[in-house]
């Protein structure tokens, strides 16, 4: 309800419009009268004598709103910052400045955020000196990952080897980022303008206790409305449709943002952890995330009980010192570590290199704070008020022996019953919006569970009454188990809600087709859509699938543009600096 521009932090934004929500028109009319009518304490801000950058990179929205939160409270300190994304920004840009923070995260393989690969390129392969510039940088990472916050790390060293003086170091932050953020903010500020007043976060005149603000610190307890099981009798795969509600959470969403699920640890897997560590669960540990409780109880609700990492592994190292464990961390040894870790997880590590067991408090401490996940949010609120839909593959596998399974995707399917509750909070996807102009065509290309934005894309656009045009590309194994929510494209095709329907099931012929083949057979077309204004939105698998959709618009760019590759891609990137270019890959 507030505007962007409001004066309130994002915590006091959420308790504001939460006290709100619930007023009648009455009651609103007399509050504004109220506040209209009451003097205004006024104090004098500190001049703003320092001027700052703050450049973000982002894949899923967390680098840019740590951004905007950084300008707020460089703001109180007398700071008057700027905040750009380096999708907008040359190398050259930062001479002119004098202090520079960034907030950047890491995605894939150690790789730059999309939106942020042009500039991260021509930065990294700069000789221009800056030794004017004062830095500090705040890695986003996920220590799951071979190169974590490599980023981050690749941006601080440049910037450090270039002549930029660092005046606090760089932090580099985890999946749980908020309060390794919060240190590196305080500190850096304070190197910034270091005679200014202490960094505040919410104001201390806002007092709503009787408001409860849902998200990351206190996620909502949605009730589970369906739970059904998409995929036909005879499908290899197992993909489930998730209805929950959000009544009375006072969360907003819009098409393209993603829902943050709270999971739990399956009781089979930690039974199972229990027993290679030789415990019984009955122990009582101390954490960091909820203080003293049974290790079954923190194995279950609190910790990253399966997810293997160097970090784990060299935890593990110093709590149980093994010969063979050392050799894998060596410096030398990263493609053998590389090799080790992938289809593993803790329970293989503790069982290969501690099988004496270990202690209920050392295992906890080997162990992060169990992330939430996001997933792309399927639904419109327009068209279901209260409510948000998830499109959710379970993960099950087989790997070095041992049954696998994802810990949210298994936890969604299995657990999430009709009655039951998840606790959940809405994530904004500002990189991932409809066009503003309801009349813009848009192409969409989601095979799998990657179609979830676009049933809410089409589903919005038609409670809106927009009449854009809109074609989407579908993929998934065979047609007669596989076509997720066929029978709804269906009828938006017949409405006229939606354009066009390509499909493409890799496994009802000899030779496998997918969705970049089928743009390929429509080339001609697409180009004249693209050509004519349309968005293009790519949802789904980053490691192939996206690479390969990106491939197949090169592709088309250099047939019917008559462009060499290197003219393609620079036409991608307009595309994409323009907005009309998104994706949403994992």
């Amino acid at each position: 309800m507030l505007p962007a521009h409001a004066p309130f932090s994002e915590t006091a934004r959420r308790l504001i419009e939460t006290a709100l929500v619930g007023l009648d028109a009455t009651q609103r009319a007399w509050l504004s009268g109220y506040l209209a009518a009451t003097p205004v304490a006024t104090t004098t801000a500190p001049l703003a004598t320092v001027k700052a950058l703050v450049l973000y990179g982002t894949e899923s929205g967390n680098s840019e709103k740590l951004a905007d939160r950084t300008a707020k409270e460089a703001k109180k300190k007398g700071i008057a910052a700027t905040v750009k994304n380096m999708a907008d920004v040359k190398t050259a840009d930062l001479a002119k400045h004098q202090n520079l923070m960034v907030v950047v995260s890491t995605w894939g393989d150690g790789e730059p955020p999309d939106g942020a690969t042009a500039f991260y390129k021509e930065f990294m392969a700069s000789e221009t000196k800056l030794p004017d510039l004062r830095f500090s940088v705040c890695a986003l990472g996920d220590t799951s990952y071979e190169k974590f916050c490599q980023t981050g790390k690749d941006i601080d060293a440049k910037l450090e080897s270039l002549g930029a003086q660092r005046v606090a170091a760089r932090v580099d932050c985890d999946v749980d980022y908020e309060d390794a953020f919060t240190d590196w903010l305080h500190a850096t500020l304070s190197a910034f303008a270091p005679s200014a007043s202490a960094v505040l976060d919410v104001p201390t005149a806002v007092s709503l206790t009787a408001a409860t603000s849902y998200g990351l610190k206190n996620p909502f307890p949605a009730e589970v409305l369906e739970n059904i099981l998409l995929n036909g009798k005879g499908s290899a795969k197992e993909t489930v449709h998730v209805e929950l509600s959000l009544a009375g959470s006072a969360l907003t969403y819009e098409p393209g943002d993603a829902l943050a699920v709270i999971p739990f640890n399956s009781d089979d897997v930690v039974a199972d952890l229990l027993r290679v560590a030789k415990l019984k669960g009955d122990e009582e540990i101390d954490t960091k995330v909820t203080g003293k409780k049974s290790l079954a109880q923190a194995l279950r609700e609190d910790l990253d009980i399966t997810g293997l990492s160097r970090s784990v592994l060299t935890k593990l190292q110093e709590a149980a010192p093994n010969a063979a464990l050392g050799s894998l961390l060596e410096e030398g040894a990263k493609d053998q570590l590389k090799e080790y870790i992938y289809g593993r997880e803790i329970i293989d590590a503790i069982q290969d290199f501690a099988p004496q067991g270990l202690s209920a408090q050392t295992l906890a401490t080997l162990l992060r704070k169990l992330p939430p996940r996001l997933y792309s949010i399927a639904s419109s609120p327009l068209a279901h008020a209260d409510e948000v839909h998830l499109t959710v593959a379970a993960v099950r596998y087989q790997s070095h022996g041992r049954s696998r399974k994802g810990v949210a995707s298994t936890y969604l399917a299995d657990k999430a019953h009709t009655g039951q509750s998840v606790k959940v909070y809405t994530h904004a996807n500002k990189n991932f919006r409809l066009p503003e102009n309801g009349d813009t065509p848009i192409i969409m290309v989601g095979p799998g569970t990657g179609i979830a934005p676009f049933r809410a894309f089409v589903e919005h656009r038609a409670e809106l009454g927009h009449k854009g045009q809109s074609w989407l590309f579908f993929g998934d194994q065979r047609y007669m188990f596989d076509f997720l929510y066929q029978l709804e494209w269906q009828e938006h095709l017949k409405n006229g809600t939606l354009s066009r329907l390509d499909v493409a099931f890799s496994r009802d012929q000899p030779e496998k087709i997918y969705v970049q083949q089928r743009m390929l057979e429509k080339s001609r077309d697409l180009y004249d859509w693209l050509q004519n204004g349309a968005h293009f939105y790519v949802c789904g698998d980053a490691s192939r699938m996206a690479n390969d959709v990106h491939e197949a618009l090169i592709t088309i760019y250099q047939q019917h543009g008559n462009l060499t590759r290197e003219a393609a891609e620079a036409e991608l990137e307009a595309l994409k600096k323009a907005k009309r270019y998104q994706r949403d890959v994992y």
